[in-house]
């Protein structure tokens, strides 16, 4: 479908990302986009085939055409931007592009590997050192380049690797695209399972596809000299990503696929490899693809890099590994002996289920201080106006309402009041309804650390580290976070950000198959540990929705 012709009357502002636009009647969504000269992606000339100019439509919705056959895949407020045009002259309409750009991690955990990659340079030549032997896919032409990518449930960022040189050329992140099909994992399989099961895939392919243009443009290549990409993430985002059926992920035993068939034998490693074409990745067409191996059930290929990025497979003291996000992962222990569980903290820290919770984009409050008078300052993204709060500011203002005694550690405000305000201009505030989701997103991160620290048998104090990863980690204050309960009650000295580690491991995978058969044979070794099957699971979680430090064992 195409927008009918414009008429010339000016109606009602339409405001894409914030930013006021003027209207004419029967512009598509993407027509406002232009206006900005804001990228919106697509392949297929705005015909509403290729599904890649997904927004989300704030306010206003009913004021839009109707939505066509190309958009039935979607479901909630999303549109597809070539398909929505402006129908009702009277409304406001308001809509963001699902591409906005995430902050990209420049600080992180870096482990110097000794180059070993799967492609390499000989006389003249490309050579693959496939399981199979060595074998001539192309002739040399100036350079080999691979693609490390953490497909996250929340953000995509890729890293184009020089595989001669072992450097990091181009970085790219975006919001991961597949977020019509939900916030978290369990509603995105539910989605892959009903009738438009391979939309979540195809459109991440094509968003990695459209990067992979931005990068060779930017850096005058081709992708003919992209010969490999590895791919992490949990495991649900790299099972759907290779286009494995992601359904008994959903239910107990939660477990993929490819984890029953390596527990039955039937495969030697959880560690995935197809041909980019297969996949349709628009790199060199015999390129590979690895998919880095799972550990047990939602511990998918992020931690398994987690791990390799910290060097885990030479650690002799216990160190303490919590991956944040919609997910989160615990790891604990050393070389010899780890435990891992995965916590369902869902996206209450990253944007979901809090009134004016927003992933962490410029203008978003990320840091909070109050007042002896209660009076909250913020510091936003950006340094523009604040339009809502991301993870780390949600971390401080909790940590500063308990500080000032505003609110108790059930989470109640101290003058019996139903929300605080934490931004004057806009008005922005939190809610009791905000902290009780709140208190459970945090209460499964508790759960997860007590119990699988239980489960080891040491004390917090014969640990070396505790180590936070992950993007909204990094940027979280390490003693707020400590005081409400969100991680482990450790000595601050103890407790070190080290990033993306997920992306740094896939990187180090990308350029050693050496530490890629390493890591496949760690992770088999990993003791699973059942969070829900804990008799006393439920105490755990009962006082892990406290907002105080987690009791020390």
């Amino acid at each position: 479908m195409q927008c009918v012709a414009r008429d010339l009357q000016i109606l009602s502002p339409v405001y894409l990302n914030s930013k006021k636009l003027e209207a004419n009647q029967n512009d598509s969504l993407f027509d406002f986009a232009d206006s900005l000269s804001i990228r919106v992606p697509t392949s297929c000339g705005r015909t509403g085939e290729c599904h890649e100019c997904i927004v989300e439509v704030r306010k206003g919705s009913e004021a839009l055409t109707a939505p066509t056959d190309e958009e039935k895949f979607l479901r909630g407020d999303y549109r597809l931007a070539c398909q929505a045009c402006v129908a009702d002259p009277e409304a406001d309409i308001d809509f963001a592009v699902l591409r906005r750009q995430p902050r990209i991690l420049t600080t992180g955990t870096k482990r110097q590997t000794e180059l070993n990659p799967a492609y390499v340079r000989v006389d003249d030549e490309v050579v693959y050192n496939g399981p199979e032997g060595p074998t001539v896919v192309d002739t040399y032409r100036g350079a080999i380049y691979g693609i490390a990518a953490d497909l996250g449930t929340t953000t995509v960022v890729l890293n184009l690797v020089n595989l001669e040189s072992g450097d990091i050329e181009y970085t790219a992140s975006f919001e991961n695209p597949q977020r019509f099909g939900g916030s978290d994992i369990m509603n995105r399989i539910s989605y892959d399972g009903g009738s438009d099961s391979g939309e979540l895939r195809a459109v991440m392919v094509s968003s990695i596809n459209f990067e992979i243009g931005e990068m060779v443009r930017a850096l005058k290549i081709r992708r003919r000299q992209i010969f490999e990409i590895v791919a992490v993430g949990n495991t649900t985002m790299r099972d759907l990503f290779f286009g494995i059926d992601v359904q008994s992920i959903g239910t107990r035993p939660y477990k993929s696929l490819i984890e029953d068939e390596f527990r039955e034998s039937e495969r030697a490693t959880t560690a995935l490899t197809k041909n980019a074409a297969e996949l349709e990745l628009r790199i060199h067409p015999k390129a590979t693809v690895y998919g880095g191996p799972l550990i047990a059930s939602h511990l998918g290929a992020d931690t398994a890099a987690d791990l390799l990025a910290l060097g885990i497979e030479d650690q002799k003291e216990p160190i303490i590994l919590v991956d944040v996000g919609t997910n989160t992962e615990v790891v604990i222990g050393n070389s010899e002996r780890l435990l891992a569980a995965s916590c369902p903290a869902g996206p209450a820290f990253e944007g979901g289920e809090v009134t004016y919770g927003m992933p962490g984009y410029d203008g978003a409050v990320e840091k909070v201080t109050i007042d002896s008078d209660g009076t909250a300052n913020s510091k936003v993204i950006g340094e523009a106006d604040p339009i809502g709060i991301c993870g780390s500011g949600l971390i401080d203002l909790l940590a500063e309402l308990r500080r000032t005694d505003l609110m108790d550690e059930l989470g109640k405000f101290a003058d019996g009041s139903s929300e605080y305000e934490f931004a004057a201009t806009n008005e922005l505030t939190l809610s009791r309804a905000d902290i009780s989701a709140l208190a459970q997103a945090k209460a499964a991160n508790y759960c997860g650390q007590a119990i699988v620290l239980r489960e080891y048998g040491l004390p917090l104090e014969q640990f070396e580290k505790l180590y936070l990863a992950g993007g909204f980690a990094n940027y979280v204050d390490e003693t707020n976070a400590i005081d409400i309960g969100f991680i482990a009650n450790m000595p601050i000295e103890k407790v070190e950000k080290v990033g993306n580690a997920s992306l740094e491991g896939a990187v180090i995978m990308l350029l050693s198959t050496i530490k890629r058969d390493e890591i496949e044979k760690l992770t088999s070794t990993i003791e699973h540990v059942e969070l829900e099957t804990a008799p006393d699971f439920f105490d755990f979680f009962v006082e892990g929705c406290l907002f105080k430090p987690m009791a020390a064992e």
